[in-house]
């Protein structure tokens, strides 16, 4: 799944708002690098960063959208946990919601996603970092929404679970989840991670800027080996033959 940002504020520095063409040009880059997904997203969700209203999100994503369904054959995922952007998203061409907040934001989001039938990425997330168990407790919030989305209608066949690396963790609880991976597992859904360039990583190698290649590289290779099915990333090309290599190795053999 590679990255568009259509923000003014990305915590990678990879904001494009309002720059229409060239962010047409990076997502066509990233279909060409390897990107089976491209992910749109018009809020930041970077720790810190004001909320945005639907309207204004929807001016920023939606003169890209418009004209980047008819410029791409991979599917688009469009980032966002408001039901009202999802829902002009998927007219305009989108074809899968990734809901960072895990249907806690917005309730009628889960029944939008049952209406167009389109695959639905819950992730954990939660305000504060306090945990008693960690793994567990993130595995039953994602049991929960699951439940939720289900109820509303949304097939089992299409929801997809991202435990939510850098939303409502430490740097420290982050690794410890990436190093868990596989419990997550038991939860029966494919799982997606995204840890490209997220301070979580710097913090851990003592880093405070940079691309963070080298560190998100290790964490998508070893999130393939833990179970990942798919990984979230700005930096396609070098990512995707990562994940080549790491499925030759864990999943394929020679």
């Amino acid at each position: 799944m590679g990255i568009v940002n259509l923000t003014p504020d990305s915590f990678s520095g990879d904001g494009l708002a309002g720059r229409w063409e060239e962010a047409l040009v990076r997502a066509e880059g990233l279909e060409a690098q390897g990107a089976d997904i491209i992910d749109v997203g018009g809020e930041s969700t970077r720790p810190g960063a004001p909320g945005v209203g639907a309207q204004e999100e929807l001016e920023r994503i939606m003169p890209f959208l418009e004209r980047l369904t008819a410029r791409v054959s991979v599917p688009v995922s469009i980032d966002t946990y408001k039901s009202e952007v999802a829902e002009a998203a998927l007219k305009a061409g989108a074809s899968m919601v990734n809901d960072v907040w895990g249907l806690k934001k917005d309730p009628r989001l889960a029944p939008l996603a049952a209406q167009y039938g389109v695959p639905l990425v819950i992730t954990h997330n939660q305000e504060g970092t306090a945990y008693r168990d960690l793994v567990q407790e993130v595995i039953q919030d994602l049991q929960h929404s699951v439940d939720t989305a289900v109820e509303a209608g949304v097939s089992r066949a299409n929801i997809i679970l991202d435990p939510g690396l850098g939303f409502g963790k430490r740097g420290g609880q982050n690794l410890a989840i990436l190093r868990r991976l596989e419990e997550f597992r038991t939860l029966g859904h494919p799982l997606l991670v995204g840890t490209s360039r997220k301070f979580s990583v710097a913090r851990a190698m003592k880093l405070s800027d940079g691309d963070r290649l080298g560190e998100t590289a290790a964490t998508v290779a070893l999130a393939i080996a833990h179970g990942a099915d798919i990984v979230r990333v700005h930096d396609v090309g070098v990512m995707a033959r990562v994940a080549r290599m790491s499925d030759l190795i864990v999943r394929y053999g020679w």
